[in-house]
């Protein structure tokens, strides 16, 4: 995974949470080309911020995907159920104006630790 661009963690803890930062579609400090790529690495980005903390795609309550075209909903949205399969967190998804480093899509999520028991 890369690191972060800019002043903040790739992921916070606050109790049962785990906030994981927006993640771009970068591999070894480089931006992937095009949507699809990038989507698909921004998801492993995501799973390995997860895995860091003992958690997986699972264990993500809600993501919110900033698309920098929404015309790229379609293909994002394909590559997203893929990758999530019959796990169907809460999810918002919206165009942006710009998104850092000229970047399609950054995707972010919410995930909750498994309640001891």
């Amino acid at each position: 995974m890369s690191k972060p661009v800019a002043h903040y963690s790739a992921s916070y803890r606050a109790g049962s949470l785990l906030f994981v930062s927006g993640q771009l579609g970068m591999a070894e400090g480089e931006l992937l080309d095009g949507v699809e790529a990038q989507t698909r690495q921004a998801l492993v980005n995501m799973a390995s911020v997860l895995g860091r903390e003992g958690l997986n795609l699972g264990d993500v309550a809600k993501c919110t995907i900033f698309l920098a075209d929404i015309d790229d909903f379609g293909r994002v949205n394909e590559i997203y159920a893929k990758v999530f399969g019959d796990h169907r967190p809460a999810r918002s998804a919206f165009a942006v104006g710009a998104l850092p480093l000229g970047a399609r899509v950054e995707i972010e999520a919410y995930a909750h630790f498994p309640e001891a028991g």
